[in-house]
């Protein structure tokens, strides 16, 4: 069986993965790593993981993603969001392995009114958004035939992100103040993790297309909508309110309007993509279930 490496397998789309591996162990050999027993930091540890245990398929899911923290630490997330990507580029290029790497809507300034294609013009914003496009200029540049995939908004059952905080937030006060003038799509890890493995199923088949593809679910949002979407469903007696973005002031300019398009990944891959809706009541429900 063909083994697939997984970094960063202890963050949201990581640990989504493990999730997955009795549903394609019977297919692939899962070898699930963090900076507990890898750091992609260190080029020989990385040369040695891939080439010791012929490794077929890298998905890299490590990433330094505290966006606000990057902007006064910038040169620890260039190391693990540029160098890293490039060491994992490398050493899969040398052991005819392919890459999957997960790069972030960030990458582009947020003034479209119109869904980003592939091609459009990036201009990060914040030290985190230079990251990853420096990361996806690396892997191309070491690694051609690497398949990068942007994403946005991302949540699941797993640490820190926009659900679970304001799922905790929601049972502890009676009003929340959310963003309303940011526009993006939520993507659920869950989806985001089927899509990978699909994509891997296409390339054993001999169906691999390289190059830089948009992931999110269908639809569009504010973190607003977003916001009183979760606490509706969850049945919170919480008030949601709108603010406007130079209400809520970060450190980090996040992109005012992050909207991808997903047209070219669907059909390359044949890839049907749940609505943002429906796969956050499937996350909410899974939960309540599993509680």
């Amino acid at each position: 069986m063909k083994t697939i490496l997984v970094t960063g397998a202890n963050g949201q789309l990581g640990n989504t993965l493990r999730r997955l591996e009795k549903q394609y162990g019977s297919r692939y050999t899962f070898l699930f790593t963090d900076i507990d027993s890898l750091d992609i930091c260190d080029r020989a540890a990385i040369q040695a993981c891939i080439q010791s245990n012929a490794v077929r398929y890298v998905v890299n899911c490590a990433a330094y993603t505290a966006v606000d923290r990057a902007e006064e630490d910038e040169e620890r997330c260039l190391k693990i969001n540029r160098d890293a990507v490039r060491y994992l580029g490398e050493a899969a290029s040398e052991a005819g392995a392919k890459v999957i790497h997960i790069s972030t809507d960030y990458v582009y300034d947020g003034t479209n009114s119109l869904p980003y294609v592939e091609t459009d013009y990036t201009c990060p914003m914040s030290a985190y958004g230079r990251s990853k496009l420096a990361g996806e200029r690396a892997l191309q540049e070491v690694c051609p035939d690497a398949l990068i995939i942007r994403t946005s908004w991302l949540y699941s059952a797993f640490g820190n992100n926009f659900v679970g905080t304001i799922l905790r937030l929601a049972k502890e006060r009676e009003e929340l103040r959310v963003v309303a003038d940011q526009a993006g799509t939520p993507t659920f890890a869950g989806d985001l993790a089927s899509a990978i493995l699909s994509i891997i199923d296409a390339a054993e088949a001999g169906g691999f297309h390289p190059g830089i593809f948009h992931y999110a679910n269908e639809g569009v949002c504010s973190w607003y909508d977003f916001a009183l979407k979760i606490v509706r469903l969850a049945g919170a007696d919480c008030r949601v309110l709108p603010i406007d973005t130079k209400d809520y002031p970060t450190r980090a300019i996040r992109p005012q309007y992050s909207v991808l398009n997903k047209r070219k990944i669907k059909e390359t891959y044949n890839l049907a993509i749940p609505h943002w809706e429906e796969s956050l009541e499937f996350m909410l429900h899974t939960l309540k279930e599993e509680r």
